[in-house]
């Protein structure tokens, strides 16, 4: 019983040790709860600098900015080959010349076109004795002095030299002899084998793959002229499917070049696609554009420029309320608990220091309008 009572008295010395002061437990404080995905962490001190406003419906107007790149106009542009197979006699129009329609570019002598006039006469010889052997036929058959069987072959026969022509005429007018000559008589004609290239359009050569002395021709795919009209340019541009309503033909647009970044090039939208690339998603806008002193040149990389908006209220905050990271924009939202949450957004048009808000968000939901960079630093840093 002694010994029971001793050990009893240790123990209970043992467990006052174990007391705080005041011979109080300790109590175990419980580990903080993970914060939500998502949610910002920020610092008391943090709180005054952060402003909250509510999103709202309000008309906006702005501009669509669209990246792009600079090309030839497409109805003023073109690639010219030879017709014909010759030797390259003569080089008129050189690299950087400006030419009008009809200009004379370069002078082939060619077989081709001495072949082909020789067929001509001979076939225009024929159907001129066709005609002739038809028209005796005729009347021999009306005086009964030939038969129904010899008509029909004479017609037959004028009718072969009637198609013969047309198709020898119609190869020298492939050839670009002119119809007026070959509808001279044969005594006044001017038809040699020297064939001449003209240009097709009113530009300048801006890519020329010819010598004298040189074989074309032989090859349909061998381009020997590039002439392009540059006054008049067209910028090809990438529109998404959201900003499709907000594209339409003949609207003004301004562009910009990263060569002149202080000027703007007027132009108006010509085209606007009808496919969507399965790949960007976007849709091809054409644009033409005045090439004012020239200063354009095809292949630029530049961005094209529209007024879009309209008097229908859309749903707009602040811009300095929409943070990017990696291309997704975000905004951070008030929770009832009062937390921030990080909430990613499809952004719209911008108008002076607002910005349309096309999905992520509900109009009258709290939106940090100031700030937001500080709760994305606070969030990054856990």
């Amino acid at each position: 019983m002694t010994v029971r009572l001793v050990t009893g008295c240790v123990l209970l010395a043992l467990l006052a040790s174990g007391c705080g002061e005041g011979g109080k437990t300790e109590a175990v404080q419980p580990a903080d709860k993970p914060k939500p995905a998502g949610q910002a962490n920020h610092s008391p001190e943090l709180r005054p600098q952060i402003v909250v406003e509510t999103a709202q419906l309000k008309p906006i107007s702005g501009d669509l900015s669209l990246p792009g790149k600079v090309q030839y106009s497409e109805d003023r542009y073109a690639k010219v080959s030879s017709p014909v197979v010759g030797r390259v006699v003569e080089v008129r129009a050189k690299l950087g010349d400006k030419v009008a329609a009809g200009q004379v570019l370069l002078s082939i002598e060619s077989a081709d076109i001495g072949a082909a006039y020789s067929d001509f006469v001979k076939a225009e010889s024929d159907l001129n004795l066709a005609k002739r052997n038809y028209e005796l036929a005729k009347d021999l058959y009306e005086t009964k002095a030939l038969s129904k069987k010899d008509l029909v072959q004479s017609e037959n026969d004028f009718l072969k030299a009637q198609a013969e022509f047309r198709r020898a005429r119609q190869r020298l007018l492939g050839l670009r002899v002119p119809a007026e000559e070959l509808d001279k008589p044969r005594a006044e004609r001017l038809i040699t084998s020297r064939f001449d290239l003209k240009s097709p359009l009113t530009g300048t050569v801006v890519e020329r793959n010819v010598t004298v002395g040189q074989t074309v021709g032989a090859d349909p795919t061998q381009m020997l002229y590039t002439i392009a009209d540059l006054n008049v340019l067209q910028v090809v541009a990438e529109v998404y499917e959201r900003d499709l309503s907000s594209v339409s033909k003949e609207a003004p647009v301004t562009v910009t070049v990263e060569a002149y970044p202080d000027e703007t090039f007027p132009g108006t939208i010509a085209y606007v696609g009808d496919v969507v690339d399965p790949t960007t998603r976007t849709i091809k806008v054409r644009c033409n554009v005045t090439n004012r002193d020239l200063k354009l040149k095809p292949e630029m990389f530049a961005r094209v420029r529209l007024k879009v908006g309209s008097s229908t209220p859309v749903l707009a905050v602040p811009k300095e309320a929409v943070i990017e990271v990696a291309g997704q924009p975000f905004v951070f939202v008030q929770s009832a608990d009062g937390r921030y949450v990080r909430r990613p957004v499809v952004t719209g048009a911008i108008s002076g220091d607002t910005i349309q808000i096309r999905e992520g968000l509900q109009a009258g939901e709290r939106v940090v309008v100031k700030g937001a960079l500080l709760l994305k630093g606070e969030q990054e840093k856990g």
